[in-house]
């Protein structure tokens, strides 16, 4: 089965496309915490308790692991998810050329899916393409302001760059295999963009703190029934007042995005 396969059956499974972002940012986990030699494993480990029910994937931030405690955090956090049959993607947004992209590659022998830049072309992509069980997400159109200043530009065909990329990632997905990237915060653009790949599934960001739209992220977003909203800091951190008992409110932060999503899907 390849990663959309396995991840239809997580759906259903849990009833939930609900991406849990794992982003453990040192200085807002809980004190106690730091009293332990991996304190972002540590803090994911009790997330993952709290959420795994409701979470269709896992979604770590790569920037939040690159340091040495911080990949054994990472390591230790795929492993415990995929003990709870929860998939993993990886936002890296990685791709380069030649033997670099050949490496970046090898993440996916870790994980079950993983975000790509496609700036460089096919070429710096197809290490990832060509991995058949994996999932590749290609960054499309993304949610912050600045994505404007290259996403926005108009080719000589009349069509933005963001459409040009999606219309590639749909001749790339031989392997079925390939997702995009397109944030929540402009529902005209998410409904434009399924319309042009049907078949695509999405993993959409900003629900959460960036206050992007759940309806449009669920009624454009899933490619028959398959897709992903994301939050990470709206779920991960909704405890975070709360000291030692600061999981219970990711928990109960997990299943309201849950409710709330599940409120449009068919």
């Amino acid at each position: 089965m390849n990663f959309f396969d396995r991840l239809h059956d997580r759906i259903v499974t849990v009833d939930s496309v609900v991406s849990v972002g794992l982003d453990p940012d040192p200085k807002r986990i809980p004190d106690h915490l730091h009293e332990y030699d991996l304190p972002r494993w540590a803090f994911n480990r009790r997330i993952i308790d709290a959420t795994h029910e409701h979470a269709a994937v896992y979604k770590p931030n790569a920037a939040f692991y690159e340091d040495p405690d911080g990949w054994a955090a990472l390591e230790e956090t795929v492993a415990y998810a995929h003990g709870k049959d929860v998939p993993v993607v990886l936002d890296a947004k990685r791709a380069d050329i030649g033997n670099t992209t050949r490496q970046y590659a090898q993440l996916l022998e870790r994980v079950d899916a993983i975000t790509v830049n496609p700036y460089m072309g096919r070429d710096s992509l197809q290490p990832f393409l060509s991995n058949e069980e994996a999932g590749v997400f290609v960054l499309c159109r993304t949610s912050n302001p600045g994505g404007a200043d290259l996403q926005d530009l108009e080719l000589e065909t009349g069509e933005p760059l963001y459409e040009r990329v999606a219309a590639l990632a749909d001749l790339w997905n031989d392997n079925d295999n390939v997702g995009l990237v397109v944030g929540a915060t402009k529902p005209e653009e998410l409904e434009e963009l399924r319309e042009q790949v049907p078949e695509l599934p999405f993993l959409v960001p900003g629900v959460g703190v960036q206050g992007g739209d759940a309806e449009a992220a669920v009624e454009y977003g899933l490619a028959g029934g398959v897709g992903l909203v994301n939050s990470s800091r709206g779920i991960i951190f909704a405890g975070e007042d709360a000291g030692q008992d600061f999981a219970r409110g990711a928990e109960r932060a997990a299943k309201r995005l849950k409710r709330r999503l599940n409120q449009y899907r068919e």
